[in-house]
């Protein structure tokens, strides 16, 4: 059918697999029929099981099918690598009946299930591939289960015969128009396959293997099965098609049950007989419970073989009812205690929609964060794996967590499709899986289900209370959840423009809900920016980031972010720090695991007030919280520099940027840690690297034109400065920066001069200038003591 590719998708960020039908057998129209249908039939479908078809195009003459990258082995490569008992080849077999059960509903039959076309992932997940001979009707629709054997609309002529023939049915190798059973017989030669290690019909040739289909048994499975595995097999294996099972529903729902009764027998065995000594111990004390009347029982019994049988039975299920409720109310469930919410992937083929798989990643993160003993890792270490191939094994192991949640979103017009996989990754085995199928306007609701599911399945012991917490939302408005969505994940991106963005989207979201509290936290988180990301001056934003901030609170204060963009506020606006310090001490109680809070607290207060131990601590108690945020390193990292602890800062800074070479905050604060020391050629080493990873930031030229200066390379640092005044004309840049610049070049009566605009501007740097190594410059200066006093008496209220 065509050549298999490993490709990048350089609009998404993620491996895909390329499958590339050659130049010749485009000319050939029964295979480029196959070919287009095998990406109509798989792009119809969405489930777990499924291998997701992410595009079908034709490039300068090459036809191809973009699909998920599977990293895994077929189902005949895993079974010689894996040996399968009848526990997991069951578990497999589930799986596979699941995904036949999506396609049979959309209208879909496969005609090719084989282990050739099955891969397992290295964590167990299952994935039914190519549906390349996949038997399409005209209209594919969702059908009922009784409806399943009405899908007979034949896609080749009656007579020919199509598949693979160890897996074939019986109908199949007969060239007889095909329907949903013949899905059931191949189900069946496979799940055989798996329990016996071998083909239930043999033949050395084609021919001898499709007359061994249609007129031999399959050879009796070993007696170490379970009966009721192999009355299912045989169910599925039946040569006459209205003998066999109806829907692969109906298999799906046998094999659960004797999924669920193997369980059963398995905690029954180890809650009431774990060896064979305890076995002989607990029969030897049931039966001295009463002498009497165990000496005329057991003569009794003796004498009397149907007594006896009736004695043995009665036993039997006295110890199975003891089993079973002991194993219900007494055996305690495994409580998972760390979890990864990892970014939900989107596989709408639209990137336009990325803010939607990204949104309600955060809400989860967000919700499953409120419950007690569960440790959920913030947004910002889950989101550094966004579009990376790393297996589970080295995510848990980096994040320390036991648990780890995928999910995949599809929206296709106003329908939206969900599939979660929670895997324990300590097991190596996904222990829950659900497909959500919802219209766009109930995806509120739908964040609920979800989070209010995961916490059961990880086995949380839930209040009332609790479950409030989780399930909570801001509002049940879609729409406006919706927007604040697009709104969060332009703020996300932390530029001038996403921020201008995302201003515009939280205004969106409260014209739809007026009460949006969460959308009026979002307006304030954003305001709060504007000045130090050069947005607008801090008289325009920064009263508009306290009434979203006081607006929020009054709807709904309960949200830890909402404190922590309120504090800001007075610790950079108003420059009233024991107002600022309430704030962030009330966003710590809201939230205690709340790593911004922590990192806010100790950088944007506390060093100001010159409390560095204490700012120190806050520090690296945020990055306790949230180890792999490149953010909240590098504020550790300057707030030991304020600290004037310089050589920890620059390890610090370096441990940052080993983690994320391309963090361009690590680079100017690890500039200005080294311009402290002296070390004026590293400074502008660093402060280059922070310029050429982000050169719209205007407060690294500012810096680089100090060490520069130092250097002894002033005509390149009078360059930065004019670039910096023209820059000024087209947007918002602080007087601040320009005052560090004249500073820099010596030239103190500038300097000053737009120190005293920018406090007249009520800017975010003069609370800084007392503690801050950058103002060392003009440390030295008379005026500078006056300007420090001058800023300590203006705090507002």
């Amino acid at each position: 059918m065509g050549e298999v590719f490993l490709a990048q998708d350089t609009k998404l960020d993620r491996k895909v697999a390329l499958k590339i039908l050659p130049s010749e057998f485009a000319e050939d129209k029964d295979r480029m029929t196959r070919f287009v249908r095998e990406a109509k039939s798989a792009s119809a479908l969405n489930h777990p099981n499924i291998i997701t078809i992410y595009e079908i195009g034709e490039s300068e003459g090459v036809h191809f099918i973009a699909t998920e990258f599977i990293d895994g082995k077929t189902l005949n490569d895993y079974k010689k690598a894996n040996a399968l008992d009848y526990k997991s080849a069951l578990e497999i077999a589930i799986q596979i009946a699941s995904a036949l059960d999506e396609a049979h509903h959309a209208g879909i039959v496969h005609r090719d299930i084989k282990p050739d076309n099955v891969m397992i992932r290295s964590n167990g997940l299952a994935k039914i591939l190519d549906f390349g001979i996949a038997k399409l009707s005209e209209s594919p629709k969702s059908v009922g289960e009784e409806d399943a054997t009405e899908i007979q609309q034949p896609s080749t002529s009656p007579g020919m015969i199509i598949g693979t023939a160890n897996y074939m049915s019986p109908e199949q190798a007969k060239g007889k128009e095909v329907d949903a059973r013949t899905d059931i017989f191949s189900f069946g030669v496979l799940f055989y396959e798996m329990m016996a290690g071998e083909l239930p019909f043999v033949g050395e040739t084609a021919m001898e293997m499709i007359g061994a289909i249609l007129h031999k048994e399959a050879k009796p499975l070993l007696a170490d099965i379970p009966t009721e595995i192999t009355k299912i097999i045989g169910k599925c294996l039946r040569k006459d098609r209205d003998e066999r099972y109806q829907t692969i529903k109906d298999v799906y729902n046998d094999l659960k049950d004797v999924k669920r009764d193997l369980e059963f027998q398995d905690n029954l065995e180890r809650s009431i007989i774990p060896n064979q000594e305890a076995n002989k111990t607990q029969i030897l004390k049931a039966a001295t419970l009463d002498e009497v009347s165990q000496t005329t029982t057991n003569q009794t019994v003796a004498s009397n073989p149907a007594k006896k049988y009736l004695a043995i039975g009665l036993a039997v299920l006295v110890i199975s009812a003891i089993g079973f409720f002991g194993n219900k109310y007494f055996i305690p469930n495994k409580q998972i205690e760390s979890i990864a919410v990892m970014p939900f992937v989107n596989e709408s083929g639209n990137a336009d929609v990325e803010y939607l798989s990204d949104g309600m990643t955060e809400t989860l993160i967000k919700s499953l964060s409120n419950l007690p003993n569960l440790n959920v890792k913030p947004r910002s270490s889950v989101f550094r794996y966004k579009g990376k191939d790393t297996d589970l094994q080295t995510i848990a192991r980096e994040l320390n967590v036991q648990a780890i949640l995928n999910g995949r979103v599809v929206e296709r017009g106003e329908q939206l499709t969900l599939s979660l996989e929670l895997v324990d990754v300590s097991q190596d085995k996904v222990i829950w899986s659900e497909q959500y199928n919802r219209k766009q306007t109930d995806i509120v609701t739908l964040q609920s289900e979800i989070a209010r599911e995961v916490s059961s399945k990880l086995k949380l012991k839930l209040s009332g209370a609790d479950e409030a917490k989780v399930t909570k939302t801001s509002t049940a408005n879609p729409e406006a959840y919706q927007l604040y969505l697009k709104g969060r994940y332009q703020w996300n991106k932390r530029t001038s423009e996403s921020l201008k963005q995302a201003v515009e989207y939280f205004n969106q979201a409260i014209e739809k809900d007026p009460n949006y509290a969460l959308a009026y936290s979002g307006l304030a988180e954003s305001y709060s920016l504007f000045s130090n990301y050069s947005v607008a001056p801090p008289l325009e934003a920064m009263p508009k980031a306290k009434a979203a901030a006081l607006r929020a609170i009054e709807l709904d204060d309960s949200f830890a972010e909402t404190r922590v963009a309120l504090g800001i506020y007075y610790s950079n606006f108003a420059w009233n720090q024991p107002a600022a310090e309430k704030e962030f001490r009330r966003a710590i109680e809201l939230n205690p695991n709340y790593a911004p809070a922590h990192q806010q607290f100790g950088i944007e207060c506390l060093t100001f007030m010159g409390r560095f131990d204490e700012a120190v601590a806050e520090g690296k108690r945020a990055e306790e919280l949230d180890p792999l945020s490149p953010i909240i390193g590098a504020d550790l990292g300057q707030i030991l520099s304020r600290a004037r602890r310089f050589d920890e800062a620059i390890a610090q800074l370096d441990k940052v940027i080993r983690l994320d070479q391309n963090f361009w905050v690590a680079y100017w604060y690890l500039g200005q840690a080294y311009h402290a020391k002296g070390q004026y050629a590293e400074a502008v080493a660093a402060y280059r690297k922070g310029r050429a990873l982000s050169d719209d930031n205007p407060l690294v030229k500012a810096l680089l034109i100090r060490s520069l200066t130092k250097t002894g390379e002033r005509d390149e640092a009078v360059k930065l400065l004019g670039e910096l005044q023209a820059e000024s004309k087209s947007r918002f840049i602080s007087n601040s920066l320009f005052a560090l610049a004249y500073g820099g070049l010596g030239e103190k009566d500038k300097a000053f001069a737009y120190l005293e605009k920018d406090i007249a501007d009520r800017g975010s740097r003069p609370p800084q200038i007392a503690v801050s190594p950058v103002w060392d410059d003009l440390r030295d200066d008379p005026r500078f003591a006056d300007l420090v006093r001058r800023i300590e008496a203006s705090k507002m209220e």
